[in-house]
């Protein structure tokens, strides 16, 4: 997939309300008008139940919009893409939504993923937690948390709690604690790999990413990558040699 499309659909992420009100407004007319002569058009546009999230194709909401309940009463929002029996969790920023990571789900589907990639309400733990029971309630046998700043301190702190414990997590740009989810004091118990990725020119979070690296004692395996640039989180995956990375751990434990 294409550098320049993964980063297009990046900058959809903040226009999810405008999207999500265009489609409401977009359904409401296709109700009003009836005896269209087009069934294609008919059969391709999203249900009204179904949520593109202002990024999805009347394609991809249709087959990849799902929900799951949470141990906190939510009903949980997620894209999910790909078959087979390892499933990745995706866990975003603080600063988007679900749609900063479709363009890497479509790539880990393709390679033979069950991707479920979380639209984030707030309750980030909460919502991993029912992601990874919703996977492994439809076959996945091996589960893998992969988050991005905000994502990436959540998955660090679903991985302490969660059980059976998870096979692998990988954490991008993470900061230590992030609205009190606590990383820092949750990665000395880890026992499953973990790898780490940060930017060297994104300072602050290059720091807390070796912090959380050299706090990961016990991990069956503790990978750092520092990589060039000031990328953060989901855009450094937009450079292929830094996806290549994230891949070769994802198939390690994966497979």
């Amino acid at each position: 997939m294409l550098t320049a499309d993964r980063s297009f659909v990046r900058t959809l992420a903040p226009l999810r309300a405008a999207g999500a009100s265009a489609l409401a407004v977009s359904l409401l007319l296709l109700a009003g008008c009836g005896g269209s002569s087009d069934g294609a058009d008919a059969a391709s546009a999203p249900s009204a139940s179904v949520n593109d999230f202002g990024c999805l194709s009347p394609e991809q909401a249709n087959a990849g919009y799902v929900t799951f309940p949470s141990s906190e009463n939510q009903d949980v929002e997620a894209y999910a893409a790909g078959k087979g029996g390892t499933a990745l969790i995706l866990a975003h920023q603080a600063d988007g939504d679900v749609c900063q990571w479709v363009p890497d789900a479509d790539e880990l589907a393709a390679d033979g993923y069950r991707v479920i990639a979380v639209d984030s309400a707030g309750s980030e733990v909460a919502e991993i937690t029912a992601a990874v029971t919703y996977a492994r309630a439809r076959g996945a046998h091996k589960v893998l948390l992969i988050g991005a700043s905000k994502g990436g301190t959540a998955v660090l702190a679903s991985a302490g709690s969660i059980t059976p414990p998870v096979d692998a997590v990988v954490s991008l740009s993470a900061p230590a604690d992030y609205s009190g989810m606590d990383a820092a004091g949750t990665v000395p118990n880890l026992a499953m790999p973990v790898f780490y990725m940060a930017a060297e020119g994104d300072t602050d979070f290059a720091a807390s990413t070796r912090d959380l690296s050299k706090a990961t004692t016990k991990a069956a395996e503790n990978r750092l990558s520092i990589v060039d640039g000031p990328n953060h989180g989901v855009s450094m995956l937009d450079d292929a040699a830094n996806f290549a990375k994230v891949k070769a751990f994802v198939r390690k434990y994966g497979s």
